[in-house]
């Protein structure tokens, strides 16, 4: 692998999988568990011997029906569209990869799923249904159903086909030009380069793209943020960093401030019993899991739904300020803590799915009843608004307003001026051509 010397971020690594077979199996078996999925029940209740079921269908229609249309899109896209849709282009894309030459269109497909593929929450929605399990045995008999062990399946098999498809072995196959259409850009070929290369340009007139990771060496400046032609290899547009990202996350950030308020001090949803309602907020229902002795599904809970979105808050808050201000102080911390809520953000979700499977199942008038309320709204715009906020920030922004982006040093030199960067392999047997990049 490779890392680095700045900030300690993973630049490339190599899979020791089959670059085609390992995640065509694993695709296929994706596939096959989501169609399942579909059609399966999740839940069963009975509650003096009415009895309601939950499929992962269900939860979205009811929230619609209850007046929170918006909330159950947003569930339904997260849950049951967004997985279809990464499962879809992933076999169209191993499907591309498979022919001697990859064809135009599967490039877009790459791109696209990348951007995609966190919104898909198969893995934080299974949470939600054990959380969701764990307030419904109190109040009745409940089954887990075969749905349940196919969500399981699934996020199994999803994380497989993610953790063994071999990117760089993929793009390899992709046939491309040396140079730009405009005939101003060139790639880089930074596997033959070294930082003490004569030949290696300077670091202002380099550029890697964000989508595919190719570098490309231009024979003038680049801009900041202009737009420097599309990529040869994927057909995005090259940029050296985000267009506005400091407006733009300093603009989702406050709205996520203002909402924060609200979805913590308004309930969530309302349980009634026998008649008798009872209102409950965010903060709330750890406490009830933490007085069952659910010990550690109350700080699960407790950490995804208030510590990430402080922790979100909080962090590019700094972020934000500290790039304003140009303050040295804490960058590699700092960006460390960016990988952190870029990858923790969508666990927040666990409490609004967890409610779209009470609200769908828990349906007995008199005897029991679930409802939504506005909390969850103003929670789930939270949870929505950061995760935009983490993702238009460019943390490489921090580093260029503290003037410690300069030109990047020999790795020995690097190891002795953390503050310059470099690049360092550690546990590496083969050569950086074979790697991936990672986002650059």
């Amino acid at each position: 692998m490779a890392y680095c010397t700045r900030c300690d971020a993973q630049l490339a690594r190599r899979r020791r999988t089959p670059p085609i077979a390992a995640p065509t199996a694993f695709c296929l078996a994706s596939a096959a568990l989501y169609i399942a999925l579909l059609i399966t029940q999740l839940l069963t209740i009975n509650v003096h011997g009415r009895v309601n079921t939950v499929t992962i269908l269900t939860g979205p229609i009811e929230l619609g029906r209850e007046g929170f249309g918006e909330i159950g899109l947003i569930v339904g896209l997260t849950t049951l569209i967004m997985p279809g849709v990464v499962i879809a282009l992933m076999g169209a894309i191993l499907v591309g990869a498979s022919r001697r030459t990859m064809p135009d269109w599967a490039p877009r497909l790459m791109s696209w799923y990348e951007r995609l593929r966190e919104w898909s929450m198969i893995e934080v929605y299974i949470l939600g249904v054990f959380v969701a399990y764990t307030k419904l045995i109190d109040l009745a008999i409940v089954d887990l159903q075969a749905g349940v062990f196919l969500i399981a399946a699934l996020m199994i098999t999803m994380a497989a086909t993610d953790s063994t498809l071999d990117v760089e072995r993929i793009w390899d196959n992709r046939d491309i030009r040396e140079e730009m259409a405009d005939g101003q850009g060139r790639i880089l070929p930074v596997e033959h380069l070294t930082a003490t290369d004569d030949s290696m340009p300077p670091i202002q007139h380099m550029l890697s793209c964000h989508s595919c990771g190719l570098v490309m060496a231009f024979d003038h400046e680049v801009s900041r943020e202009g737009d420097m032609g599309d990529c040869p290899r994927c057909h995005q547009i090259l940029r050296r960093r985000k267009s506005n990202s400091l407006t733009n996350a300093a603009a989702l950030l406050l709205a996520g401030i203002i909402c924060y308020i609200p979805a913590n001090m308004l309930p969530v949803m309302t349980y009634t019993k026998m008649g008798q309602p009872d209102t409950s907020t965010i903060i709330h229902g750890v406490i009830e899991l933490w007085q069952s002795n659910l010990i550690p599904l109350a700080l699960l809970v407790l950490f995804a739904s208030i510590t990430v979105p402080v922790l979100k808050i909080v962090s590019l808050a700094l972020m934000v300020l500290g790039t304003w201000r140009k303050q040295k102080r804490g960058l590699r911390l700092l960006t460390k803590l960016y990988r952190l809520i870029d990858i923790i953000g969508r666990w927040s979700m666990i409490d609004v799915f967890m409610i779209s499977i009470l609200v769908a199942i828990v349906h007995f008038n008199f005897l029991a009843n679930v409802l939504a309320d506005p909390g969850v709204v103003f929670f789930t715009i939270v949870v929505i608004v950061t995760i935009f906020a983490v993702h238009s920030f460019d943390p490489r922004s921090m580093w260029d307003a503290a003037g410690e982006n300069g030109p990047v040093p020999a790795p020995d030199e690097a190891r002795q001026n953390s503050g310059q960067g470099g690049i360092s392999e550690a546990g590496s047997s083969f050569p950086p051509h074979d790697m991936e990049p990672e986002r650059a």
